[in-house]
């Protein structure tokens, strides 16, 4: 069978059991971190791990803010296998292990180093999605479900104060989305990454200019301190 077909099935389940209502985490994000991991996969890698772990990593979605969610993608491991096994039984059994290790790894609140070739190609293209203009998109989403404000109305960048991603979304920015792209596993990721935290950055810039009431510009200081 071919990666299409199994990519067909994998959404005609998840289609099934009902749209998630978490839209950043829904068969548009899988689909479009297979499609990420497709471009930064080299030939090492296999292929199905790599996508039936894309379309798996967040079978199980707990909110950001909840007790567990450190362990989400370990539920989200076990989950996905029981699924493959129960509902795919033409699926080879002996890609379970490495699938399951892509999807424990590809969490940042879960902390596991990723050790196979997959695992670092799952967790670099789920991580692009949190950068870029789509990034951009989900964590204000993400924020608007979390009931968070956009930013400190005093001290926005926290200059004169510590950041609190906890309570201000932009602080995000700092405290997380920034620092991804040296996180990265594979070459063509971090490449990728670099790009799109500079359109954060360059979101922050503008953003920073306009509360200033400068409509039509940047600011050059912002540009200057985050640029990567």
């Amino acid at each position: 069978m071919t990666l299409y077909h199994w990519q067909t099935q994998f959404e005609h389940y998840l289609q099934q059991q009902g749209q998630s209502e978490d839209g950043a985490h829904d068969i548009a994000h899988f689909r479009r971190v297979w499609s990420s991991a497709q471009h930064i996969m080299d030939e090492r890698a296999t292929p199905l791990t790599v996508l039936a772990a894309c379309y798996f990593h967040d079978i199980v979605n707990l909110p950001k803010n909840h007790p567990e969610r450190h362990l989400a993608s370990r539920y989200s491991a076990k989950e996905a296998t029981a699924i493959l096994a129960r509902h795919f039984p033409a699926f080879p059994k002996a890609l379970y292990p490495d699938i399951a290790h892509a999807i424990e790894a590809h969490s940042f609140s879960a902390g596991i180093p990723p050790v196979s070739i997959e695992a670092k190609i799952v967790q670099d293209a789920d991580r692009l999605e949190a950068l870029g203009a789509i990034g951009l998109a989900r964590v204000f989403y993400v924020s608007g479900q979390l009931g968070h404000p956009l930013f400190h109305p005093d001290d926005p960048f926290a200059q004169q104060r510590k950041l609190d991603d906890t309570r201000w979304t932009l602080d995000h920015f700092q405290t997380k989305l920034l620092k991804l792209p040296e996180t990265m596993q594979t070459e063509k990721g971090r490449a990728l990454a670099r790009d799109k935290a500079n359109y954060l950055v360059g979101f922050m810039a503008k953003l920073s200019a306009e509360l200033r009431g400068e409509h039509h510009a940047l600011d050059e200081d912002v540009l200057r301190q985050f640029a990567l």
